[in-house]
């Protein structure tokens, strides 16, 4: 059985996030470059919480303060591979070895991977729809050794043999180090498949070191997030031989929404371009039995309006701009995925 989340996103927000149930949002958490640590403003009314994934290395330190108007907040540390519904590794709400005061986590940490960091009310607090607005200040300290330790499920020096670049357009600039301030190397196109050679945490993100197949073989850093599972092909991007496809989706006379089907190969994506106006809600729902599938959403300026999500996580947001609104469905896994498409505009 398939589940689903959902959220409301409003068009005031300056970044729209993902979400789950119960008004669960989700955000990555980016350095700056060079940054070892991040400073994140945000609100929570009555059960909504904030998840937020930062990456890191086994040995590194991490530290977390939490400074909210409302005193019943506080925070959960998860592992990597673990989330709500899991054994947390922190609960900042009682002192310990990892928190040495309340809202405070401190501790090296155990293993290589992505944590989440989820911010929430007492449930006391939450029943009287209380609200809190917060600081958020997340640190990590410490070098990285030669080698990945304590890698969660091979994720950075496992993984395929070959990625290939998957953007949103354009192409993807390869640096000479894991920062997104180091220099570029070169700049390679859409669809072009490289040679994985591990990937390591670094300004809260994964980044992989990767090489060209084809001449003249430069080798580089590209951000983890823009890299699926490529097939070895020194050939011609994939995204220039149809990789994505565009669809335009029409409502039937005096509907409000559309069910579509579709399928997709490993690395292609498909566009659906959807009219609407400004200050009207746009829900999108994907349904799935890959766990490979995600999708974002860009506005008519070719900016983002989601950021990409899972498949599983049903989006509904208030629109900022009139025009074309654009949902892109993606297949980042090694086989064939099939899905329904679920829009409506309000």
């Amino acid at each position: 059985m398939i589940r689903f989340f959902s959220v409301v996103v409003l068009c005031l927000l300056a970044v729209p996030s993902q979400a789950t149930a119960e008004g669960i949002r989700t955000e990555q958490v980016r350095f700056a470059a060079g940054a070892s640590s991040a400073s994140i403003r945000g609100e929570i009314e009555g059960y909504e919480s904030v998840s937020y994934m930062v990456g890191a290395e086994a040995g590194q330190r991490m530290t977390v303060t939490l400074s909210p108007s409302n005193l019943a907040t506080y925070f959960n540390v998860y592992a990597p591979g673990n989330g709500l519904g899991d054994a947390a590794l922190a609960n900042s709400s009682m002192t310990g070895a990892n928190v040495p005061d309340l809202n405070r986590f401190d501790a090296t940490l155990p293993s290589s991977g992505e944590y989440t960091i989820s911010v929430y009310m007492m449930r006391s607090a939450a029943r009287r729809g209380e609200r809190s607005s917060y600081t958020l200040d997340i640190g990590i300290s410490g070098t990285t050794g030669a080698v990945v330790e304590g890698d969660y499920a091979d994720s950075l020096q496992g993984g395929p043999d070959f990625y290939a670049v998957r953007t949103s357009g354009g192409g993807l600039n390869l640096r000479a180090g894991p920062s997104s301030g180091a220099g570029v190397v070169t700049r390679v196109e859409n669809g072009t498949d490289l040679r994985n050679l591990g990937c390591r945490m670094a300004e809260g993100r994964r980044w992989c070191r990767v090489a060209m197949l084809a001449d003249p073989g430069y080798e580089g850093w590209a951000a983890g997030e823009f890299l699926v599972e490529g097939t070895g092909s020194a050939a011609a991007p994939v995204g220039q031989a149809g990789g994505t496809s565009t669809e335009r989706v029409q409502f039937t006379a005096g509907a409000g929404g559309a069910e579509l089907t579709g399928a997709l190969a490993p690395g292609e994506s498909r566009r659906y371009v959807l009219g609407a106006q400004s200050g009207q809600f746009l829900s999108v729902r994907v349904a799935t039995g890959s766990p490979d599938v995600s999708y974002q959403i860009f506005n008519p300026d070719k900016s983002f309006l989601l950021d990409q999500i899972a498949a599983r996580q049903e989006y509904r947001g208030q629109l900022c701009q009139s025009g074309d609104h654009v949902v892109e469905v993606i297949n980042r896994g090694g086989g064939t995925a099939d899905y329904n498409v679920i829009f409506s505009i309000e």
